[in-house]
C-alpha cells in the first residue's frame, strides 16, 4: 500500500451551522466548502490546516452513521482518512493482511474523491478511510 498523506480527519458534530462557527472564530479557520453527501446521509465542511483537512460531518438523517455514531459516543473524532495511490490495490491489500473491509469497492465520497474504509475492529478501534483523488 502506498499512503502519501493524511487527507483529513473526520469529526461527526450534532450542529454543523454552530461547528463551522466555533472552527472559524475560535481557531480561526476558513469553510472552504460545503457539500452533501446523499447516500451516507451526511452534509460535511471542509477546513485547511496546513497540508491536511478537518472535515465536519453532520448527519442528515436520524438513521443516518453519523448519527448512530453520535448517539453511541457523543460528537468526536469519526475517523481519520489517509490518501492512497491505487484504492483498489490498497483495498485488496489492507484485505490480504487479514483487516475487515467496511467497503469491498471504492465508492465516491466528498470532494469527488473515491474512498473506502476499514473496519475498527482490525485498525486499532480506529475507523479508517482509504482516499484517492482520481482527477489529479
Amino acid at each position: 500500500m502506498q499512503t502519501t498523506h493524511i487527507e483529513h480527519i473526520g469529526i461527526a458534530v450534532k450542529d454543523l451551522k454552530e461547528a463551522i462557527s466555533f472552527y472559524e472564530d475560535v481557531l480561526g479557520l476558513k469553510c472552504y466548502n460545503i457539500e452533501e453527501v446523499e447516500d451516507q446521509k451526511v452534509r460535511t465542511a471542509f477546513f485547511m490546516v496546513g497540508q491536511t483537512k478537518v472535515e465536519l460531518l453532520e448527519s442528515t438523517s436520524p438513521d443516518g452513521p453519523v448519527a448512530k455514531f453520535i448517539e453511541k459516543r457523543g460528537e468526536g473524532i469519526h475517523h481519520i482518512a489517509f490518501a492512497v495511490k491505487g484504492i483498489e490495490e490498497a483495498l485488496e491489500h489492507a484485505r490480504k493482511k487479514g483487516v475487515q473491509t467496511i467497503d469491498q469497492q471504492p465508492r465516491k465520497g466528498a470532494e469527488g474523491l473515491d474512498i473506502a474504509f476499514l473496519h475498527p475492529r482490525s485498525t486499532l478501534g480506529v475507523l479508517t478511510e482509504l482516499c484517492e483523488d482520481k482527477s489529479k
